[in-house]
């Protein structure tokens, strides 16, 4: 087993606590990256996720960018997390598909995301063959240990990989110390499982956290709608984030994935939306101190 430091490339210089807060890309719904750099920045969070493309909800008429066709944008991008100590934690957009070779796919945009510093990167699969979403993950964690990143599964009702148990087993088939799970506090709980399933894992196959709170039952007619556009702050719904986040290690970013479609369609830009939230998980992560 490699140590932390070799296993979690790029957070050698993490310290625990506050400095562990990122906002997740679906936050922003859309907001242009060298924006979103800035806003991170001011509100004092040291990380962002993002993908190539912005997410197709913008119900505050973003422009659109694309950082995979900009060379330019990706330069500024690069030079705003210079000048406002921001990185990315999170590579988005890896999706293994039906009928697609993930390799193929995303080869560009894996280069991409080396142009912009990124050391880990995020997959999900929708495709329902388990054998096949298994093995498309290996292959991915290869290209991508090549690279120089790591790789986190996530896992959440829905998707093929959709609770703890499944998204262990294809941790077990991949078999490397780079590829990890990504534990989402919503997904989580609402497929399942919970703290004590966390603290019966080895802690060294977690490798990034995304925070958020919700009810215990369903809102919406469907858990994709909850979860893409209206989550809750931590600490306003029913989720037991602190029982969770004890059990989960404490050198990981923390991303804060709270999208708030009812409060953008009411006019409140990401600022306003996201600057309480980041203080209510302030205020969590504090209890854990």
């Amino acid at each position: 087993m490699h140590s932390r430091s070799e296993e979690r490339p790029g957070d050698q210089d993490m310290i625990s606590g506050m400095n562990r807060l990122g906002i997740e890309n679906i936050s922003v719904f859309g907001l242009p990256p060298v924006e979103f750099v800035n806003l991170a920045a001011d509100l004092g969070c040291r990380y962002i996720s993002t993908g190539v493309m912005p997410i197709e909800y913008n119900p505050q008429g973003y422009p659109r960018f694309s950082l995979r066709e900009d060379k330019a944008l990706r330069r500024r991008m690069v030079a705003a997390m210079r000048d406002r100590g921001v990185s990315i934690s999170l590579g988005e957009g890896f999706t293994i598909r039906p009928g697609l070779d993930v390799c193929q796919q995303r080869a560009a945009d894996l280069e991409v995301m080396c142009e912009l510093g990124v050391k880990r990167i995020n997959t999900v699969s929708m495709d329902p063959d388990v054998a096949r979403t298994f093995d498309q993950f290996a292959a991915l964690v290869e290209m991508a240990a090549a690279a120089g990143m790591e790789v986190t599964t996530e896992l959440a009702p829905g998707l093929t990989v959709a609770d703890l148990p499944t998204a262990l087993a294809a941790v077990r088939h991949v078999g490397r110390p780079d590829f990890r799970l990504l534990i989402d506090t919503m997904h989580l709980v609402r497929s399942g499982s919970g703290a004590i399933d966390l603290a019966a894992i080895d802690p060294h196959l977690i490798g990034y956290i995304q925070l958020a709170d919700a009810p215990l039952a369903p809102r919406y007619s469907t858990y994709f709608e909850e979860a893409m556009f209206e989550r809750m702050p931590p600490g306003t719904g029913e989720l037991p984030l602190l029982d969770v986040l004890r059990a989960l290690p404490r050198d990981l970013p923390v991303g804060i994935e709270v999208p708030l479609r009812s409060q953008a369609q009411a006019g409140l830009g990401p600022r306003e939306r996201l600057g309480p939230v980041v203080e209510n998980a302030r205020r969590l992560l504090a209890q854990l101190d």
